[in-house]
């Protein structure tokens, strides 16, 4: 009689803990918007690099778009130079993990409006930069955001735009575990792929101080550059202040 074999489920408390040793960056995330969608698990997964498997929510895959603004960023042992270390960032990303341990990020393209740090996360953490030029305003009075997004070289699929407006809203703290919300924010990995080798780096935050927000203006196309197609439902809304950010070093693993 053939046994079953027990499935362990994935840790997702340990990568929130400090690694050993020290960081090789610093950056502060503020602002952030977490939009989120579910699609058919196949539809993502057939996206993704040799290595990674897709990591799901009863049974559901999703996809993110996350525009938020970059602070204070600088090497370990340097100080932060304005015109390189503060910049608006919009990433469009799903969840993944490595033989059931490690779940992290897989980034299908992240904007940005610095040039020259787009060139350097390219050559030093293998991500699929594109420039862009973006804005972030706040209104003092009401607290609403606006994001605005151009891709400066369109892909393929046609323009790489986004038009956001929210407004946040409610209590904000941080995401129960076991939920929904835990699994799509707290997530402490990244996954990079270059010439046929797959990189894994972490990073360290405290948990995200999260809220609700309301969408006041939606428009978006990066997805669609990216080669998805988004669900005409609404996107799960978050909204976080931001949290400061220890990088750690990128590390290739074993084929």
């Amino acid at each position: 009689m053939s046994v079953e074999p027990t499935l362990i489920p994935i840790d997702r408390i340990a990568p929130g803990h400090r690694p050993v040793g020290r960081a090789v960056m610093y950056q502060s995330w503020r602002s952030l918007l977490f939009l989120h969608w579910a699609l058919p698990p196949e539809v993502v997964r057939a996206l993704l690099p040799p290595g990674l498997e897709l990591d799901t929510f009863d049974g559901k895959a999703y996809v993110g778009l996350v525009p938020f603004t970059m602070q204070g960023i600088r090497p370990r042992g340097l100080p932060a130079v304005p015109w390189l270390s503060n910049f608006h960032e919009t990433n469009v990303r799903t969840y993944v993990h490595v033989d059931g341990s490690d779940p992290g990020v897989w980034f299908f393209s992240l904007d940005a409006a610095n040039p020259v740090a787009v060139a350097l996360a390219k050559t030093w953490f293998h991500l699929p930069y594109y420039h862009a030029t973006m804005s972030l305003t706040t209104e003092a009075y009401s607290g609403t955001l606006s994001y605005a997004s151009q891709r400066n070289r369109p892909s393929t699929q046609g323009s790489a735009i986004t038009s956001i407006r929210c407004i946040p809203h409610g209590d904000s703290g941080p995401a129960e575990v076991n939920t929904l919300d835990h699994f799509l924010l707290e997530r402490y990995f990244l996954y990079a792929f270059a010439r046929g080798d797959l990189f894994r780096g972490q990073v360290h935050h405290t948990p995200y101080p999260v809220q609700s927000a309301d969408l006041l203006i939606f428009e978006e196309t990066l997805l669609a550059a990216t080669g998805l197609r988004r669900p005409e439902t609404s996107p799960i809304v978050h909204f976080s202040h931001g949290v400061d950010v220890e990088i750690f070093p990128l590390r290739k693993l074993p084929k």
